[in-house]
């Protein structure tokens, strides 16, 4: 059987350790524009996770809290 090795995983938070190491001298006004644009859809969709998750959990506390408390 001819398998092809399987390519490294990269660890969480790899892509962003890249992008943050890039010289933004290369970029152009525009393609700064954008970069921030996309980082802040970034910021907004971790926002929204975090929403998400802290509803979670204060569900299970509350579901999960004892009789006094």
């Amino acid at each position: 059987m001819n398998e092809e090795p399987e390519s490294p995983r990269r660890g969480r938070g790899a892509a962003l350790d890249l992008a943050l190491k890039e010289d933004l001298d290369l970029f152009s006004v525009g393609d700064l524009e954008e970069r921030i644009a996309l980082l802040e859809g970034e910021i907004a969709r971790c926002r929204a996770q975090i929403a998400r998750k802290s509803a979670g959990r204060e569900a299970a506390d509350a579901l999960f809290k004892t009789p006094g408390d």
